[in-house]
């Protein structure tokens, strides 16, 4: 009975991997498409506005159903919500991080190529890995450390000449874009990436590892690039496809199990060992 088990587990990862990619990969192009129209724009504030809106109100029903009726869900609501105002002071911190992260999102994809921004933003990993290293004393492995590098090295190279964009005719500004993209890198470090995948993003962190998400962050990237030269005639350049590159790697090492980087960091150092002794 244990093997049908293990495959529904497989089958729902792999339904987590392919949403997590589609809307990370639908939402970026979306929204590119959207703020390089020749028509009216619509005001950034107000698309974050009801993007939060709607997810409260999935949030209001999912905890309707879980509580089962009404008078436990207003218990739930005047326990967990009016009755602890300094748990919502708490909170309300990284709501106002997210909130400006969302903005600054809509601002960089206004400047950037989506495929360019998929591969910036990659740059919220060595960000939050700071975070944890220097707020919460966590240690990072010799091998991610060296990822991080990778990472920052990659998105130099796509950053060092932008790929150009044939078929977007309103005006650009690439510094601006990727000013913002650093704000909003900056805030990634504070508050969980979320946008139209919010609600399903702790459902992927609680059932997929560390190397799903990468992969699922690298195929996305993929999907993106692919999109973009399709919608806005996105012209590849080498050091593009060189930078993108050296970032998924890097997300895939940085997503290793600490014990997987740990075996290869003894293999490393045993051949190291046999070619001193040779």
């Amino acid at each position: 009975m244990a093997a049908p088990r293990e495959n529904v587990n497989l089958l729902f990862k792999l339904y987590c991997l392919t949403v997590m990619t589609l809307v990370a990969a639908a939402y970026t192009i979306a929204l590119r498409y959207t703020r390089t129209s020749d028509k009216e724009l619509y005001f950034s504030t107000t698309a974050v506005c009801i993007t939060e809106v709607i997810k409260l109100l999935l949030s209001v029903g999912i905890l309707a159903k879980e509580t089962g009726s009404l008078s436990r869900f207003k218990t739930s609501l005047r326990e967990n919500v009016l009755g602890s105002p300094k748990e919502l002071m708490k909170l309300s911190v990284p709501s106002l991080v997210y909130a400006v992260q969302n903005n600054m999102a809509f601002l960089a994809l206004s400047n950037l190529d989506a495929a360019v921004y998929q591969v910036t933003y990659q740059l919220k990993i060595p960000c939050t890995a700071l975070c944890t290293v220097l707020m919460l004393n966590r240690t990072l492995s010799k091998l991610q450390w060296a990822s991080v590098f990778m990472l920052c090295g990659g998105v130099t190279l796509v950053q060092w000449k932008p790929a150009q964009a044939t078929k977007v005719v309103v005006e650009q500004n690439p510094l601006l874009g990727f000013g913002a993209i650093a704000i909003a890198v900056l805030c990634s470090g504070f508050a969980v990436l979320a946008s139209v995948g919010g609600l399903y993003t702790s459902v992927v962190v609680k059932y997929t590892d560390n190397i799903m998400k990468g992969f699922s962050a690298a195929a996305a990237i993929v999907l993106s690039t692919i999109a973009s030269v399709m919608l806005f005639g996105l012209q590849i350049t080498l050091t593009f496809a060189l930078g993108t590159l050296l970032v998924c790697v890097s997300i895939y090492l940085y997503g290793l199990p600490r014990q997987d980087t740990m075996s290869i960091q003894e293999g490393e150092t045993a051949s190291k060992d046999r070619v001193s002794g040779v």
